[in-house]
């Protein structure tokens, strides 16, 4: 070809094409040039970077311009359309810098929802909702029929032992093995009467023959509970109930266990016939006093075989499965003051009487059958097991009571005591535990005799507790002759008033608190206190007009006057005031002294000292009677000795425990932990401590006096001689002994306190009697081999109230003129007199009463080491009496005239 036809190569950057590659511009309406051809090395390898202001590529050729734009075209975003866009840039149509994205790939779960906007993304599909449904559904089925198909049915003779537990004394040797007996013995539905399974169909379950074994309600009630951390109780059907009894082997409030128990009903439900459920409900279910099943229950209350049950019987015991601790007559938990053999029998019956009515309404009892079931049915004592004869059945009461009533502590609730394996190591001092039993046994066999004198020798009962003042650890209690005859553990409440055992918690509050308005009404608005000194004088005058703090005379609800008597009508101190020091007053336990103490100080803080020392405030009674501060209340014997332990402490108070702690297979279970509080200040506890010890040293206590060691005590003796108490302390040990006469006939509906006038061969029996010597042989060997200590001195304390003149003291010879009764049985104990100056120290009948008081009666009492310990405790008015004597049979005042104890 001619040389001047070839084309010859365009130079780079010239010739025409140039000027067109250069304006790329907005301005010149053409395209730019083409992705890649931007001149760098990474252009050419068709890198996604561009050059802003769209610089010439170095490509040769439009053709190798166009492969390149082709390369990087695939990279390019589709979706960026914005300036500079393939679309609508600045470089006109078809250009850009976005990158091209391939098509989205369907997710398992849409959700956020693809390709919506605004609310509807955040809306779930039908298709995402239904299916959800149907797994969910379905997982809940694959894990029914797994866990249908896991459980088994359960057999009540294979899972019905349970074993010992082992209790300890203090000192590490075994007292008793016990609670692990198998008390059952399964029979056949045929031998159980059908009263009793309808009994509790109608209380339990009345739709037992036709539901399916569960009860859905009750299920989701029990798992919300326990997923709130709530009880997992719930209602439970016959069925349910049966599972749980008849699995000891699992006793753990879970969730797990709890959904466990759900399939084994359902599954029981399905395959297992009605009446093979009722007889295994019945024959595993708890009925209390270590009976399992129907049985042994029929044997336990009425010592009857099961098939001779009647209805009323059969729906009494229906009523026990509600929880034996609270509706056994015989009484429940030692430290639980609510289940009280009163309390328990009227639930109990009210329990009854609705199960018997229930039977009638759904059709189970003929109305004129139900009609002769209205009381109570003749129940036997619960005890039987001989190992737990003499104290032993006491003391594995009171440390099962104090485990199950301090569970929040312990975390041994009353089904896992029962279940049994615990190694239980209490408090109690075997030593002590006999030589208490030991002074009981010798007063009592020596002075009661029942045979010789049946109308005031019968009933005659002793209880008392030791507390050591430094733990609070309970020692020693005497309950009773034998816990397998006598149920009632006379260590715990009773119901006997504690009569002027009283007056030291108000002589405390007067100490810690003081009296208002000591100086006239001026200052009342004020409410201006002062610290009462024991030198502080009130009046000892017998029928004493009792005031308010307004200065107007105490009224009661009928308008009459309150006269407080001193025991025997005497006035104490020199007439006409007849003012008293608070000690003195103490020594020879002048009522009308302390009632109106109390009433200066203010009942609310007299029931406050108490409560701080350590007696339970639902013990206390009459708080709105000026007889509150002279003993109408009723603590137990345990409550008294660990409140007087408190001033034996210094006024630390530290609550009476009897379990020190717990093992199991697993290990420690727990372990007591003495707590402290301060109840008073030393100054406020020793002093009371030291007005004690006068009462001890010459008043009303001295046949309590322990040669060569401190005591301090305080007597009392309550309203018609129906209670008499001795409580007394040293420094190492806090005892009470309590003595009553009490009608234990526990099939009757109301148990009566009997008067003790005669008792014993004694005109009256006071606490300085048979309480005080009791006290003090057994304290005497309890601290045998103890080095004697002495009570710390006590610093001074607040001023004189109702300071005055001291009364001259009367004449010696006036003294000796006072002729002294003649003497009494009781004047065979054996303690030293106190001189007649340090008994007649104000103007009285010498050595003829001793300050007691009672309702208008005349409490002479009995000489006993020189003086008498008098008083009783007495109601105000019939109307009061509700309030005051809580039901135990305790006499009203005559008259206008009232009192307390001594």
């Amino acid at each position: 070809m001619s040389e001047h036809r070839r084309k010859p190569p365009q130079p780079q950057g010239g010739g025409r094409a140039a000027p067109r590659r250069g304006q790329s511009g907005p301005s010149s309406g053409r395209r730019a040039a083409p992705r890649g051809a931007t001149g760098s090395l990474s252009d050419s390898y068709g890198s996604d970077s561009y050059e802003p202001d769209g610089a010439e590529s170095s490509y040769g050729s439009r053709a190798e311009a166009r492969r390149a734009a082709q390369r990087g075209g695939g990279r390019r975003r589709a979706a960026d359309n914005g300036p500079g866009g393939r679309q609508g840039g600045p470089g006109g149509p078809g250009r850009g810098r976005g990158r091209a994205t391939a098509p989205g790939r369907k997710r398992l779960i849409d959700y956020p929802r693809f390709g919506k906007a605004g609310w509807r993304r955040w809306m779930p599909s039908w298709k995402l909702v239904s299916g959800l449904c149907i797994g969910f559904v379905g997982s809940l089925v694959v894990v029914a029929g797994v866990g249908y198909a896991m459980v088994s049915v359960p057999n009540v003779a294979d899972t019905a032992t349970a074993q010992n537990n082992v209790y300890y004394w203090s000192d590490g040797s075994q007292m008793v093995a016990t609670g692990g007996e198998t008390n059952r013995q399964i029979i056949n539905l045929s031998q159980i009467p059908k009263a009793m399974q309808y009994a509790v169909i109608s209380q339990e379950n009345k739709t037992f023959y036709t539901d399916s074994g569960i009860d859905p309600k009750g299920i989701a009630r029990a798992v919300l509970n326990m997923a709130s951390g709530g009880q997992t109780q719930g209602g439970s059907t016959i069925t349910q109930q049966y599972v749980k009894n008849a699995r000891l082997d699992d006793q753990s409030q879970t969730v797990t266990r709890k959904f466990k128990e759900i399939f084994i009903s359902i599954k029981v439900g399905a395959t297992v016939k009605k009446d093979d459920i009722m007889a295994g409900y019945l024959n595993s279910a708890y009925y209390g006093r270590n009976a399992y099943g129907i049985q042994a229950a029929a044997r336990a209350y009425f010592n009857k075989d099961a098939i001779k049950l009647n209805p009323g019987e059969c729906a009494f015991l229906a009523a026990m499965l509600k929880g034996a601790t609270y509706y056994d007559p015989a009484g429940g938990t030692t430290y639980d003051t609510t289940a009280t053999p009163e309390a328990n029998s009227a639930r109990a019956v009210r329990q009854m009487q609705d199960t018997l009515d229930k039977m009638v309404e759904y059709g189970h009892l003929d109305p004129k059958v139900r009609a002769q079931y209205t009381r109570m049915p003749d129940w036997k004592n619960p005890r039987s097991n001989t190992q737990l004869g003499g104290q032993i059945g006491y003391l594995v009461d009171l440390a099962n009571g104090y485990l199950v009533s301090h569970s929040d502590e312990t975390g041994i609730t009353q089904k896992k005591l029962t279940q049994g394996g615990y190694t239980i190591r209490t408090t109690f001092d075997k030593k002590k535990v006999k030589e208490l039993e030991a002074a009981v046994s010798k007063v009592q066999k020596a002075n009661i005799k029942p045979k010789e004198r049946p109308e005031t020798d019968t009933h005659v009962q002793f209880g008392g507790a030791s507390v050591d003042p430094a733990t609070g650890a309970i020692k020693a209690i005497y309950g009773g002759e034998d816990a397998t005859k006598h149920f009632t553990d006379n260590a715990d409440t009773t119901g006997a008033q504690v009569g002027s055992t009283f007056k030291p918690f108000v002589l405390a509050a007067a100490m810690k608190w003081g009296v208002k308005d000591p100086k006239g009404l001026a200052s009342q608005a004020q409410d201006e206190r002062t610290i009462a000194s024991p030198k502080s004088l009130f009046s000892g005058q017998n029928k004493l007009k009792i005031k308010e703090y307004n200065g107007e005379v105490w009224k009661n609800e009928k308008g009459e006057e309150w006269l407080q008597t001193n025991d025997g009508n005497a006035s104490y101190g020199a007439a006409p005031k007849y003012q008293i020091d608070l000690r003195e007053a103490m020594r020879e336990s002048v009522n009308s002294a302390f009632v109106q103490l109390g009433m200066d100080v203010g009942l609310d803080k007299v029931k406050e000292s108490a409560i701080d020392a350590g007696l339970l405030g639902s013990s206390l009674t009459g708080t709105g009677f000026p007889s509150f501060s002279i003993g109408i209340s009723d603590p137990s014997a345990i409550r008294m000795a660990g409140a007087y332990a408190t001033f034996a402490a210094s006024g630390q108070q530290r609550s009476p425990y009897s379990v020190q702690s717990v093992t199991s297979k697993d290990g420690p279970v727990y372990t007591h932990k003495v707590k402290s509080e301060e109840a008073f200040t030393p100054a406020v506890a020793d002093n009371v401590t030291d007005v004690l010890k006068t009462v001890v040293e010459k008043g009303t206590g001295t046949n309590a006096q322990l040669p060569g060691r401190d005591v301090a005590g305080k007597t009392g003796t309550t309203d018609g001689n129906k209670s008499a108490w001795f409580v007394g302390y040293t420094p190492q040990l806090s005892t009470s002994i309590t003595m009553f006469r009490y009608d234990d006939d526990e099939t009757k509906k109301n148990r009566t306190f009997l008067e003790m006038y005669g008792t014993g061969g004694q005109k009256k029996i006071h606490g300085a009697s048979f309480p005080a010597q009791i006290w003090h042989d057994y304290m005497a060997e309890a601290l045998k081999g103890e080095e004697a200590e002495k009570f710390p001195t006590p610093e001074p304390i607040g001023e004189v109230v109702n300071a005055a003149p001291s009364p001259s003291p009367t004449p010696s010879a006036t003294e000796s003129e006072e002729a002294s009764p003649s003497p009494s049985p009781s004047e065979t104990l054996t303690s030293p007199s106190p001189s007649a100056s340090e008994t007649c120290r104000f103007t009285r009948f010498c050595n003829n009463s001793n300050g007691g008081n009672n309702g208008g009666t005349t409490d002479a009492g009995t000489t006993v080491g020189g003086t008498t310990d008098g008083g009783v405790t007495s109601s105000p008015t019939a109307t009061d009496t509700a309030d005051t004597s809580r039901g135990n049979g305790n006499g009203n005042g005559s008259g206008t005239i009232f009192g307390s104890s001594g």
